[in-house]
């Protein structure tokens, strides 16, 4: 397994997003382990933070294709996927790709349409395929998914349904600005949008590679246990309607990988688990009506308080 390699692009990717993104290290880490984990992130905060800007330069970042869907009330599946057009010249049906045929896909205020246009998204997040009239399309062999809801304004918004939630990798917070920071971003923004002159440091193959050079990062026996020690721990508490799927652990442990990976090791640390825990299994975990004053971050918390962490030696 190459960490360097891995540690080594991750990094030109995280310091050009840092051109755009001031202050925001820690959420461009997971970001980047969701896309070198094949997998997809939610991000939830206020207006104006910049989830966008974010989506954006990670793609401009990589040479890859982004798209961008601004979920309302009345979109449609179709609009998501692509319809099949009727063609008067050749007497044929022909299939128009829609948005989500990109490398990059930002899924602007996703709660903001009905729960049949969210479910557009099932396939094409999971399996990275979009069926349409008993045809099956490929999405391209690089495709990230950036959702963003505003968890503030309720009003004409639909609550993504479990199964959604359950495809996202990660929900994370772009968080509050420091003074500083927003003096930086000023100073940065005062004369012009660093995005517009941004330039690709590596191109879609790149990544591919890096995600195949994730699935090699060692995972100790003993880490394998803890992860799976935790998940119980979690999915056994007395204030959860349900528990973590099997699809999240797994989810877990490839974004344990991804991170390592980025921090130029190729094994597995406990640290790691408890680095991203939070953001792999708050979103996917219910409280029962009664329990709404528990947090599921409290929950999450005390499981990795519970659970005795491994003392063996990682490396393979």
């Amino acid at each position: 397994m190459n960490a360097e390699y891995v540690s080594e692009n991750a990094k030109k990717i995280s310091d050009n997003i840092k051109k755009v993104i001031v202050g925001r290290d820690s959420q461009i880490e997971k970001i980047l382990a969701a896309l070198l984990a094949g997998g997809s992130v939610l991000i939830e905060d206020v207006p104006g933070t910049g989830k966008t800007k974010l989506a954006k330069a990670l793609a401009y970042s990589i040479d890859g294709t982004f798209k961008r869907i601004q979920f309302t009330p009345d979109l449609l599946p179709a609009d998501v996927t692509g319809l099949s057009v009727y063609n008067q010249k050749t007497g044929e049906f022909s299939f128009n790709k829609g948005p989500v045929f990109t490398n990059i896909l930002l899924a602007d205020e996703i709660n903001r349409a009905t729960p049949r246009t969210q479910s557009g998204l099932l396939e094409s997040m999971e399996e990275k395929q979009v069926t349409a009239d008993g045809e099956t399309y490929e999405l391209p062999k690089l495709f990230f998914t950036v959702a963003t809801e505003n968890p503030v304004e309720t009003a004409g918004t639909y609550p993504l349904p479990e199964a959604l939630l359950d495809r996202f990798s990660l929900k994370i917070s772009m968080g509050k600005m420091t003074a500083d920071e927003g003096l930086e971003m000023i100073d940065r923004f005062i004369e012009e949008d660093p995005i517009d002159s941004l330039t690709p440091v590596c191109d879609t193959e790149t990544v591919i590679s890096m995600q195949s050079e994730i699935r090699k990062v060692f995972v100790h026996k003993c880490v394998r246990g803890y992860i799976s020690e935790i998940t119980e721990n979690i999915s056994s508490s007395r204030e959860l309607s349900s528990g973590i799927s099997p699809r999240a652990m797994l989810t877990l442990v490839r974004v344990c990988q991804a991170v390592a990976a980025i921090n130029g090791r190729d094994f597995v640390t406990p640290d790691d688990v408890k680095a991203v825990c939070r953001e792999v299994y708050a979103h996917r975990l219910e409280p029962f009506a009664n329990s709404r004053n528990v947090s599921v971050y409290d929950i999450i918390d005390n499981a990795l308080n519970a659970v005795a962490v491994p003392t063996e030696d990682f490396v393979r």
